[in-house]
């Protein structure tokens, strides 16, 4: 049997973790390897800012050192918190999802767009496609103006989404 898949979200905000878990089902299937989904109770309720990144980063490294279980590891969050510093702590592949999202567009078109919860985050996010040289393939970026708790629990989500 393949070895577990740790799916980690590193706020500590449970409904978005059972979301990911509830997603995540579909690709759940005898044999295929598990997948488990983690909160990290010592971060913040959303990563929103560069703080909350900073606050996640040496907490999440911690957590991989500690799971012997797990094949590989998902960083369940956007801004991709720890992710150098968490491929340090082990042999294992660890996945951010905005790398993997920003690989996986660009491998189907031109250029991505992206949608941002703020849009103090967007800087943030530039800066980070920087880091992996693809900021010329960007068509652009907007912000539904929600903090990440309202975005899981709030129906104003899906209006914001289709007035982009």
């Amino acid at each position: 049997m393949p070895a577990d898949i740790l799916v980690i979200n590193p706020n500590s905000n449970q409904v978005i973790t059972d979301a990911l878990d509830a997603a995540l089902a579909p690709l759940r299937f005898a044999t295929g390897p598990s997948i488990r989904c983690v909160t990290l109770s010592d971060g913040p309720l959303g990563i929103e800012s560069q703080n909350d990144v900073e606050l996640v980063t040496l907490p999440l490294r911690r957590l991989i050192e500690q799971d012997n279980m797990a094949g590989a590891f998902v960083i369940a969050c956007f801004s991709d918190p720890g992710l150098h510093v968490c491929r340090e702590a082990t042999r294992r592949p660890i996945f951010g999802i905005n790398q993997c999202g920003v690989l996986t567009a660009l491998a189907r078109g031109d250029r991505i767009g992206i949608i941002a919860i703020a849009a103090r985050s967007i800087a943030r996010h530039r800066r980070y496609l920087r880091q992996n040289e693809v900021t010329d393939r960007l068509a652009g970026e907007r912000s539904v103006d929600m903090s990440v708790a309202e975005t899981a629990s709030d129906e104003r989500t899906t209006i914001r989404l289709r007035c982009l």
